[in-house]
């Protein structure tokens, strides 16, 4: 059942869940942004970053625009600089499903398979390191 959820109905959960420590004060659990596709253009997710201060980076579908136009007038403004970073995510993620052990979920446990992609990452950093050498 979990492998079938969609990604866009954990979105609000995901921030919750993460701890990232600061030098000063206690360790933060929202981003400034939240980056996605035209798949998490829901009104959940919007009344949510809305609701804790964080900036929506999403492009928006067509068929609400249309809706939000004609209520309000406008359309609404959205940061094309800061979604094409999104892009350096996307082509991490891309590489590592090329990776079989990482795609395939080999791992029963969630530390070990977060092992596998810490050791993933450490070896293309070599490996770049190695390259420009």
């Amino acid at each position: 059942m979990a492998g079938q959820v969609i990604e866009s109905t954990e979105c609000a959960a995901v921030p919750e869940g993460v701890s990232v420590p600061r030098v000063r004060g206690g360790p933060r659990q929202r981003p400034d942004a939240v980056a996605g596709d035209k798949g998490y253009s829901t009104r959940a997710i919007r009344a949510w970053c809305r609701q804790h201060g964080v900036h929506a980076v999403i492009p928006d579908r067509r068929d609400p625009v249309a809706q939000r136009a004609h209520r309000r007038g406008r359309k609404p403004g959205f940061d094309a600089d800061a979604y094409r970073a999104r892009n350096i995510v996307e082509r991490v993620i891309g590489w590592l499903t090329c990776l079989r052990r990482v795609a395939a979920c080999a791992e029963t446990l969630a530390v070990r398979y977060a092992g596998m992609i810490s050791l993933a990452l450490i070896a293309r950093m070599a490996n770049l390191l190695s390259d420009t050498t």
